[in-house]
């Protein structure tokens, strides 16, 4: 009988027996002095203990890792082995998964993706792989429980800063998703404690009626009551559309036109006129051809390396953002050397006999329109700014275009056409209290306070409407009891020390810190706002006894203690020397606050009003995706969570 191995008795409970056997003769008899490995057959002293067993596990077996005996005595029976615990799934509840499932739902919100990529195979490897334990959420549980808790704590906290907010606008735009379903997002825009620009997206509505002023004010109705914004006064800023200025006045709210609308308004007349209009088609034509010919795309590549140009794409225009038409133009100005040695290629030719470049006139027209228009884009550029306020650059900004549209001795018939037309169209924009609004914004700016676009009289109106707006804030504050009197706030004011302006303009930034597209202000209005810094300027006209030389708009039974009180702060802020036009208002105001604790109120009553929509039409974009026609069966509650935690939450 050949030798084999007898297993080693059940009470031997050692690891190591795992791999060793006693040692049994051709006889049958078992040796009880020689043991022999399971792995190599090698045979092994015994006597008695197994430190001979693990000694030789450990010179040839390497990559067998056995626990010490007092390891292995001490160990507790219920106690998981590494490999059970790597297997076994996480209970939903513990923090390893509620902090996993967070931070899906937040990919799902601030991404935009639909609840469905928590079945998408793609994603679930991925999260499998980082977390085996993990057990994915189901797309109802996302759907029903994760993302509507997720949106009731948000909403909690964006309730609370609004609380603090002193005034707040909104801006209110419709859109369609890619499923060709109408909405209605409202967007409130406020200024806090620390003086930054914040916007909350408020709620998104599908409108299964026809968007009439009466169906979106009752919108706006509904926003306004369930955010707890009666008390804000809020201002309300859309486009031009007729039903916008009809839902405001029926919502009872002041309503400003989005400059940034009004510009593309004005813009889109000059485009049309006749001369505009067959260059740029022409232009069109020739960019239109590049796009969809490979081989003239591969020239123009090479004559760009040959001309040392900048290997930038053509760009073709969108017929409802007048500045794409104006960057195609100014692209194909760039870009004309190499198109004109494209087009002449033999390859290109060959292929299309009918493309031709501009002519020099064409090419001369096409300079003096984009200069005539570069105003305007200017504007365009400056309102898209997001960090720092933007309502108080369009009165200074309107004033600056329409004197820009005043005809010179060498302007060509083309450009007096662009000029006219851009005028009146402007022309029928911004009166009444739109206009003193916007006037209010620009003089409460440290950067435009001293309305050089404005005459003497105006001015001076201004700002004593801006002192009847401090009366109302100090009387309001005085009968809620939160001074004791006008007078000790003045007095408290005038303890602050001042800054000393005799090096100059104080700047709240460093250059280096100063926003990018300043640059486009300083050219727009730095010839009328040049002076402003050569010297400290003083106040073109403030008596705070004697009152404007017309009446003022409030009732004389105002106190005199809180109307000087009020004066008083309105002629100092006069006096303060102009913030650089590159610097941030709100910077500026956080750091004079204590100086002027009565009119630094009213500016963020002002300032915290968006000039323009164009911001808050980012978020539509986005939202659009999430709509799709695959997902048409969206809920419109599950479009509006989504939109509001895209843009509200905050990831720490």
């Amino acid at each position: 009988m050949a030798e084999s191995i007898s297993p080693a008795p059940a009470a031997f409970r050692a690891e190591v027996w795992k791999y060793f056997g006693f040692h049994k003769g051709a006889s049958g008899d078992i040796d009880r002095n020689l043991v022999v490995c399971r792995l190599c057959m090698a045979k092994v002293k015994y006597s008695g203990n197994t430190t001979n067993l693990r000694a030789h596990l450990a010179r040839h077996h390497t990559e067998i890792q056995l626990a010490l005996p007092e390891q292995q005595a001490k160990r507790d029976p219920s106690q998981l082995t590494l490999a059970q615990v790597q297997t076994q799934k996480l209970p939903a509840t513990s923090t390893r998964a509620t902090k996993i499932t967070q931070s899906v739902v937040y990919f799902i919100c601030k991404d935009m993706r639909p609840y469905s990529v928590v079945e998408n195979e793609g994603f679930r490897s991925m999260v499998q792989t980082l977390e085996p334990r993990y057990v994915i959420p189901s797309r109802q549980y996302i759907t029903d429980i994760a993302v509507p808790n997720l949106y009731k704590e948000v909403k909690t906290n964006v309730l609370e800063c609004l609380g603090l907010a002193e005034k707040v606008g909104l801006t209110c735009d419709a859109w369609t998703s890619r499923a060709t379903e109408s909405y209605v997002t409202i967007t409130v825009h406020h200024i806090t404690d620390e003086w930054k620009l914040e916007s909350c997206v408020l709620q998104t509505r599908a409108m299964y009626d026809s968007h009439t002023g009466e169906n979106i004010a009752a919108l706006l109705k509904e926003a306004v009551a369930e955010w707890q914004l009666d008390t804000k006064d809020p201002v309300l800023v859309t486009d031009n559309a007729a039903n916008m200025h009809v839902a405001a006045e029926l919502a009872g709210m002041s309503h400003i036109r989005c400059f940034a609308h009004s510009l593309n308004l004005a813009s889109q007349k000059a485009l049309k006129v006749p001369a505009v209009d067959r260059l740029l088609g022409r232009i069109r034509r020739v960019t239109a051809f590049f796009r969809r010919s490979t081989i003239a795309s591969h020239q123009l590549k090479q004559k760009q390396d040959l001309l040392k140009l900048p290997k930038h794409k053509l760009i073709t225009d969108v017929v409802t953002r007048w500045n794409s038409s104006y960057d195609m133009v100014d692209r194909f100005l760039e870009q004309q050397p190499a198109i004109c040695a494209a087009l002449l290629s033999t390859e290109v030719r060959r292929s299309e006999k009918d493309i031709f470049t501009l002519t020099e006139a064409d090419i001369t027209c096409a300079e003096a329109v984009l200069k005539a228009l570069k105003p305007m884009k200017d504007a365009t550029l400056v309102m898209s700014e997001e960090s720092m306020p933007t309502v108080s650059i369009i009165a200074p900004l309107y004033a600056k275009l329409v004197r820009g549209t005043e005809e010179h001795l060498d302007d060509t018939q083309t450009i007096k056409s662009i000029k006219a037309a851009i005028a009146t169209d402007l022309g029928k924009r911004y009166a009444g209290d739109e206009q003193d609004t916007l006037r209010m914004a620009s003089a409460l700016d440290p950067r435009f306070k001293d309305l050089p676009f404005l005459s003497e009289a105006e001015a001076s109106d201004i700002y004593f409407r801006m002192t009847d707006a401090a009366v109302d804030h100090l009387t309001k504050q005085q009968n809620q009891g939160e001074v004791d009197s006008p007078m000790e706030e003045t007095d408290r004011s005038e303890e602050v020390d001042q800054p000393n302006y005799e090096d100059g303009p104080v700047s709240t930034q460093s250059p280096s810190k100063r926003p990018r597209r300043s640059c486009a202000l300083e050219d727009l209005l730095g010839s009328t706002f040049a002076w402003l810094h050569a010297a400290i300027p003083t106040c073109r006209y403030l008596d705070i006894d004697g009152g404007p030389p017309f009446a003022s708009t409030k009732s004389n039974t105002v106190p005199k203690s809180a109307r000087y009180t009020a004066t008083a702060e309105v002629k100092r802020f006069r006096e303060e020397p102009p913030l650089p036009l590159p610097d941030n208002p709100l910077s500026w105001w956080k750091v004079h606050e204590h100086e002027y604790p009565v009119l630094s109120k009213v500016a963020k009553r002002f300032l915290c009003i968006p000039g323009t929509s164009v911001s808050s039409e980012r978020v539509f974009s986005s939202a659009g995706d999430i709509v799709t026609a695959q997902r048409s069966v969206l809920k419109s509650e599950h479009v509006d969570q989504l939109v509001f935690l895209h843009k509200n939450l905050k990831i720490k």
